[in-house]
């Protein structure tokens, strides 16, 4: 399975086939290969404005959104590393407001390439962050959001030395053949459950004296949270004791400063006002950039994240639906299916579009959606192994049709209903771009 984009740049394009030459050495964990890397590019990660690094299993990204909105609503210069992309290997890396150049990119990603020799042998994510912290640390800005990757404990980002807050929005189960490895070294609260493991791996990029701030967890998730933070000297902020939030008209939070009135965030879902909220209280229990309540409240306002239940606008393919809401989200955990259930409850049903990358749980969208679906359309997630039609079928009592594309999905749909196109990122980026919605 590859992570890469294809660039109409020729120069970006020469180091993605670089980095699609590379793989992870079997069997090898550990930061120690990025280590070595970035020291011999000079440690740029020493050398960055300060940090909100975030983990999670879902809203990581978007609370990484709101963190930087509210910042450059704060009138901010702020870098931004987030992942995967959805259309370009640009989105990746946002320097000071603006995604980073093709011409910028490429030098970068040779410069860290070239750097891990032959002897190296660095994964493809451990090269892709050497290049990121090297555009971080050159650019002048004002403060970095940087997104892990599928863990916390050991994704390349967490060799940062400090920051100035850290953050895990929810906890759920994915990616578990990368998370869940034997590893008999770990502390027992680590291996009371996969989901203690998860949390463990999450609560790991916690630094010596830096505020990690969470969603609310139960026990003993909760504990283990606690547990881990309190390894590395890292004071909790979570949801419920530190802070608390709810949803009506606004968002209303609150924790020991006091009480603020929110906007609702344009983004839909009840799981994006809770994410919205996390960035806050990662603002507020933190104290070495200062963000007022005027700017985060603009800042949730402004907010934009594409393929996270986006209505998408006119094009190409919703111009094959016309007069129909259509809806796209890259979820495809268990989690993500009851947030895009929860949003839609209130509607009425929708044709759902479907394709998943073979190694997810067929059923983590569509048993959440429940009844709510009115058709199963099967399309190919692009470039990667997919579930087939007939995975699906044991979970939903619908009949279950197979297209080859999103294109011909939407053509042959019954009349009425809105549509939902839903169940990998990937899939996710091939709509954008089809339907002209380049993510800038």
């Amino acid at each position: 399975m590859k992570d890469f984009a294809i660039s109409e740049n020729a120069a970006v394009q020469a180091q993605l086939d670089r980095l699609g030459a590379l793989s992870l050495p079997q069997g090898r964990l550990g930061l120690d290969t990025v280590r070595e890397l970035c020291r011999r590019l000079g440690d740029p990660q020493n050398h960055l404005p300060p940090v909100f690094h975030v983990a999670g299993t879902n809203g990581k990204g978007s609370t990484c959104a709101y963190l930087r909105a509210m910042l450059e609503a704060q009138g901010l210069k702020v870098h931004t590393a987030t992942k995967p992309h959805l259309v370009r290997y640009n989105e990746r890396i946002r320097l000071a407001g603006t995604l980073i150049d093709d011409a910028l990119l490429a030098e970068l990603l040779e410069t860290a390439l070239d750097a891990a020799g032959s002897d190296l042998e660095p994964s493809f994510f451990e090269v892709t962050t050497a290049a990121l912290f090297l555009a971080f640390a050159r650019v002048p800005a004002d403060a970095c959001v940087i997104e892990t990757g599928l863990g916390g404990r050991l994704d390349a980002t967490n060799i940062l030395p400090t920051a100035a807050a850290t953050g895990v929005a929810t906890l759920g189960l994915d990616h578990e053949a990368f998370l869940l490895t034997d590893d008999p070294g770990l502390p027992a609260s680590a291996q009371a459950s996969p989901l203690a493991r998860i949390a463990f791996e999450k609560a790991s990029i916690a630094k010596r004296g830096v505020p990690l701030v969470t969603m609310r967890y139960a026990d003993p998730i909760a504990a283990t949270v606690a547990e881990t933070a309190a390894s590395h000297g890292a004071p909790v902020f979570a949801r419920g004791s530190a802070w608390e939030m709810t949803v009506a008209e606004a968002i209303a939070y609150r924790d020991a400063q006091g009480s603020l009135d929110l906007p609702l965030p344009a983004l839909a879902g009840m799981h994006q006002a809770e994410n919205a909220a996390l960035a806050v209280a990662m603002l507020r229990h933190q104290s070495v950039v200062a963000v007022s309540p005027e700017a985060m409240a603009r800042g949730i306002a402004a907010t934009r994240w594409p393929a996270r239940l986006q209505r998408l606008g006119d094009g190409p393919l919703t111009a094959l639906v016309p007069g129909r809401t259509v809806w796209l989200d890259g979820g495809h955990n268990p989690d993500a299916g009851l947030a895009i259930a929860r949003h839609l409850a209130a509607q009425p049903p929708v044709h759902v579009i479907i394709g998943m990358l073979a190694n997810k749980d067929p059923g983590a969208i569509l048993a959440p959606l429940g009844g709510h679906a009115l058709s199963i359309s099967v399309v190919p997630a692009p470039g990667h192994d997919a579930h087939r039609p007939e995975d699906f079928a044991a979970h939903s009592a619908l009949p279950v049709r197979s297209f080859d594309n999103v294109a011909g999905a939407l053509a042959a749909l019954s009349a009425g209903g809105d549509v939902l196109i839903v169940g990998s990122l990937y899939l996710a980026g091939d709509v954008l771009r089809r339907n002209g919605e380049i993510p800038d």
